[in-house]
C-alpha cells in the first residue's frame, strides 16, 4: 500500500515538474471563432500552472469542437501560444440530379455535412455511403454519388452533391426453397415484394431493396409461426442482379422445422386470488387442445384471461405465458400472479398536432391517480387505435417521482382522415350515380361528419350524418343524421318528398354484443296526378311520424375488414311513438365466414326485412321494403318486386341470400387485389294496399364476379353480373364500380 502511494505521488510530481505559469494567452489563425469562444472550449485560464498533460487536453478539447482542422500549442516566457486553422463553413449545400424535392430534402437531413456547419472532409465518405443506402432503399442500387466543393473565400465554400440515380432495379422473379408444406403461391401473398409485371406498373414493391428483403423475411417467419412452425428460419439464399442494373432475382431459403401442436393448456394461479374465478377458462382451452400451435392463438387465450380479470375487477394482476416443448407438442401454462401495487402519477400525450387531447383522454380506461393496471393500459391503447384517426399509437411507462408511481407517455402519429368515394352503375333504365365525402376527425375533435348523394333519372337523395364517439352525457357515441329524398315520376303520375332525421347511441353491452337505441322523425309529402293509379291516389297527402329504433349485433368475426372466419348477427326493430299510419318494422341479417381450403374463404349471408301495418291502415309507399344492389347484384336498386303500372313500389317483405367465395388462383399473384365469385338470390313481395298490383313471387337470382383493387388512388371495386332468373318487369344492372380515396 505504501509503495502504491509513493508511486502515485512520484507520477504526480513528475507530471507537474515541467508545469509553467501562464500569464498571457496569444491566439492566432482564427477568423470566425472568437478568442473567448476558444478559451471556453479549451478550458484555458491565465495565472495558472499548465503542464504537458494539460496542453494535450487543450488540444483535444479544441479538436472535439469540429471547428478546427489543425491546432498547435506551446508555452514560451509565460505566454501560451495557440495557433489554429479553421475548417471552412458550408455556405450552400446543393443537390443536383435528383428531380424529387422531397428526396433532396431528405438527403440534406440525413447527412452530417449541413449548411452553416463546418466542412469536415472525413465526414464526406460517410455521407456518400448514407446517400447510397437511401437510394438503395428506393430501388436505385447502382446510383453514382459525386461530390465537389466550390471555394467562395478562405473561410467558406459551397458543397455540391451530384447524383446519377440510374435505373431502378426491378424484381424479375421471386422463388422459395425448402417450403415443403406451404405452396409458393401462398408465400408470395404473404411477402411485400412483388415480381415486376406490366399490370403492376404503379406498384412500389416491384423495386428491389435490401430493406424490402429483410421485411419479407420477417413476414414469412411470422406467417409460418402463425400456422404452427415454431422453429422456422428464413434467409435470402441468393440475390442475383442481372442485366447490369435492371433486374433482380430473389431466392428465399426456408427451414420450416417441425409443426407443433398444442397438447395441454393450464393455469397456475397465485394463492392470493380465488382459483374458481379462472375455472371458465377450461372450456375455452378445450377448443384449442389438439390444434396446431400459433402465437395468435396464445394471444386470443390471453384476451380470455384478461376478460376474466376485468369482469371480476381484479387489481394489480400480472400474467405471463410459459411454453414447454415436448417433441412435436407444446404445453402452454398461463401464470397469474399479484404484481406491484403501483399508481398512475401522470399521463403525457404527444404527437396530436390536429386532434384535441381530450379526444385521446376520452378513450383511456385509467386516469391519473388510478391503480396502474397494464391490462387497462393495453385496452386504452386499443380503443385509441380503434378511432382510425391515427396511423400509429405508441406508449412507454416510466418511473414516477416516488416509488410505486408510474408515468405513462403516449405518442400518436396522425394520418389523413378524410374519405371521398364515387360509384356508378349501368342498367336497363339508364345509369345510377353515388357520391360520398367523409371526415373522421372533424375540427380535431374525433367526430365524424359525412355527406352522401345518390341519384338516377327519377330520384335524388342526400344525407348528412354526424357521429360523436364520446358524447359526454351518455359516455357512449351519439349518432345524428338528417336526410332528404325526392322522387319525380311523371310516367306514373306522382312525386313525393321525404325529410327525415334521427338521433341515437350505441354501446357494447357484453363481449362481442353491441346495442343501439334511438328515435327517428320523418315528414312525407305524396302528390298525385290524374294519371296515377287508384292505389297511389289513395295514399296522397302528408304524413308525419316519430318512432323508436333499437337493435343489437353479435360479432364473432376474426376481423372486421375482409374476415376469414367467424360470424356476425344483427337485429333491428322500429316501433311508432306517433304516426299517421302506424307500423312495425323488423330487420335481421347474418354473415358466416369459413375457410374452405388454403387461401379460399367462403361466405354465406342472409337478409330479411319486414314491415306491417298496425291496425287497418296500409303501409305507406315510402316505408315499403326494397333490396339494394349490394344485396341483389345484377339488379338496379329497389327495381324488383311488386309493380304498380310500370313503377316498382316495394313490398312488405324483402329477403336475400348471398353465397360468395374468393378465387386465389384466378389472377397472377397480387397482395392488393381480391377476386371472387358470387351467387345472389332474393325477392320482394307482399302488397297490402291494392290487390290489382302485380305481386309476382318469382325468385330473382344472379351470378357474377367481383374484383377489389387497392389502387394508388384508393380502393376500387368492380362488379360484373349476369341474371339467372328475373321477372319481366325487373330492371337489371350488369356492371357497377366504386372508387374511394383519402385526404
Amino acid at each position: 500500500m505504501i509503495r502504491l502511494i509513493i508511486a502515485v505521488f512520484t507520477l504526480f510530481y513528475l507530471s507537474n515538474l515541467k508545469a509553467e505559469m501562464v500569464e498571457k494567452i496569444v491566439i492566432t489563425g482564427n477568423e470566425r471563432v472568437s478568442n473567448e469562444t476558444i478559451k471556453v472550449y479549451g478550458d484555458i485560464e491565465v495565472n495558472k500552472n499548465i503542464s504537458e498533460s494539460e496542453l494535450n487536453k487543450i488540444v483535444n478539447n479544441l479538436y472535439s469542437t469540429n471547428f478546427f482542422r489543425d491546432v498547435s500549442v506551446k508555452i514560451e516566457s509565460k505566454t501560451l501560444f495557440i495557433t489554429i486553422s479553421e475548417y471552412p463553413v458550408i455556405n450552400q449545400l446543393i443537390v443536383l440530379g435528383e428531380p424529387n424535392k422531397n428526396i433532396s430534402n431528405q438527403i440534406k437531413k440525413l447527412i452530417f455535412l449541413k449548411e452553416k456547419k463546418s466542412f469536415i472532409k472525413s465526414n464526406l465518405s460517410k455521407d456518400v455511403a448514407t446517400i447510397k443506402k437511401l437510394y438503395s432503399a428506393l430501388g436505385y442500387n447502382f446510383a453514382k454519388i459525386n461530390t465537389k466543393s466550390k471555394k467562395i473565400d478562405e473561410s467558406s465554400l459551397d458543397l455540391i452533391i451530384e447524383i446519377e440515380r440510374g435505373n431502378q432495379t426491378k424484381i424479375s422473379s421471386i422463388d422459395f426453397i425448402g417450403n415443403n408444406s406451404i405452396r409458393s403461391k401462398r408465400l408470395r401473398d404473404v411477402i411485400a415484394s412483388e415480381e415486376d409485371k406490366f399490370w403492376k406498373i404503379i406498384s412500389k414493391n416491384t423495386n428491389f431493396s435490401e430493406n424490402l428483403v429483410n421485411l419479407d423475411k420477417r413476414l414469412l417467419e411470422n406467417y409460418y409461426k402463425s400456422v404452427g412452425y415454431y422453429d422456422v428460419k428464413v434467409s435470402s439464399g441468393a440475390v442475383e442482379i442481372t442485366n447490369k442494373d435492371k433486374n433482380a432475382k430473389i431466392v428465399y431459403s426456408i427451414d420450416e422445422g417441425k409443426r407443433y401442436f398444442i397438447k395441454k393448456i393450464s393455469t397456475k394461479v397465485d394463492k392470493v386470488f380465488d382459483k374458481k374465478i379462472f375455472f371458465p377458462l377450461n372450456d375455452v382451452f378445450k377448443e384449442y387442445v389438439g390444434s396446431y400451435y400459433s402465437p395468435f392463438k396464445v394471444k386470443k387465450l390471453l384476451e380470455e384471461v384478461d376478460r376474466l380479470i376485468d369482469a371480476n375487477n381484479l387489481q394489480f394482476v400480472e400474467h405471463n405465458v410459459q411454453e414447454v416443448v415436448e417433441g412435436d407438442n407444446i404445453n402452454i401454462i398461463f401464470n397469474i400472479f399479484e404484481g406491484e401495487k403501483n399508481l398512475v402519477e401522470r399521463i403525457n400525450i404527444t404527437g396530436n398536432n390536429i386532434t384535441n387531447e381530450e379526444v385521446i383522454r376520452g378513450e383511456l380506461i385509467l386516469d391519473e391517480g388510478d391503480p396502474f393496471i397494464k391490462l387497462n393500459l393495453d385496452k386504452s391503447i386499443s380503443e385509441i387505435k380503434a378511432r382510425r384517426i391515427f396511423k400509429n399509437v405508441d406508449y412507454e411507462v416510466l418511473e414516477g417521482s416516488k416509488k410505486n408511481l408510474k408515468v405513462i407517455n403516449i405518442n400518436v402519429e396522425e394520418q389523413p382522415t378524410g374519405e371521398i368515394s364515387a360509384g356508378a352503375g349501368i342498367g336497363t333504365s339508364g345509369g345510377t350515380f353515388a357520391f360520398s365525402i367523409k371526415e373522421n376527425n372533424w375540427l380535431g375533435e374525433g367526430k365524424l361528419v359525412a355527406f352522401d348523394v345518390q341519384l338516377d333519372e327519377e330520384s335524388l337523395a342526400g344525407q348528412l350524418s354526424f357521429v360523436n364517439p364520446n358524447y359526454n352525457f351518455l359516455g357512449n357515441s351519439l349518432n345524428y343524421s338528417v336526410s332528404s329524398e325526392k322522387n319525380d315520376k311523371p310516367d306514373q303520375g306522382y312525386e313525393n318528398s321525404i325529410i327525415s332525421s334521427s338521433v341515437g347511441t350505441s354501446f357494447e353491452q357484453f363481449k362481442n354484443v353491441d346495442v343501439s337505441l334511438g328515435v327517428a322523425a320523418s315528414y312525407d309529402d305524396l302528390r298525385t296526378e290524374n294519371s296515377a293509379s287508384a292505389a297511389l291516389k289513395k295514399q296522397k297527402g302528408t304524413f308525419s311520424e316519430l318512432a323508436i329504433k333499437y337493435g343489437a349485433s353479435f360479432d364473432k368475426r376474426d376481423r372486421a375488414f375482409m374476415p376469414t372466419d367467424g360470424s356476425i348477427i344483427k337485429f333491428n326493430q322500429e316501433l311508432p311513438i306517433y304516426a299517421d299510419k302506424p307500423f312495425i318494422s323488423n330487420t335481421f341479417s347474418s354473415s358466416i365466414y369459413k375457410p374452405l381450403g388454403e387461401d379460399i374463404i367462403g361466405a354465406t349471408k342472409f337478409y330479411l326485412s319486414t314491415i306491417n301495418s298496425i291496425g287497418d291502415e296500409d303501409v305507406r309507399l315510402s316505408k315499403r321494403k326494397g333490396l339494394s344492389s349490394y344485396r341483389l347484384r345484377g339488379f338496379e336498386q329497389n327495381k324488383v318486386g311488386p309493380v304498380d303500372g310500370s313503377d316498382h313500389v316495394g313490398g312488405n317483405y324483402a329477403a336475400a341470400i348471398n353465397l360468395e367465395t374468393n378465387l386465389p388462383n384466378l389472377l397472377p399473384e397480387s397482395s392488393n387485389t381480391d377476386v371472387g365469385l358470387f351467387l345472389d338470390i332474393g325477392n320482394i313481395w307482399g302488397v297490402d294496399y291494392d290487390s290489382s298490383i302485380d305481386d309476382s313471387n318469382k325468385i330473382r337470382s344472379s351470378t357474377g364476379i367481383a374484383a377489389s383493387w387497392l389502387s394508388p388512388l384508393g380502393p376500387m371495386t368492380f362488379v360484373l353480373s349476369q341474371n339467372i332468373t328475373k321477372a319481366d318487369t325487373d330492371e337489371t344492372q350488369s356492371f357497377s364500380f366504386n372508387l374511394g380515396t383519402t385526404f
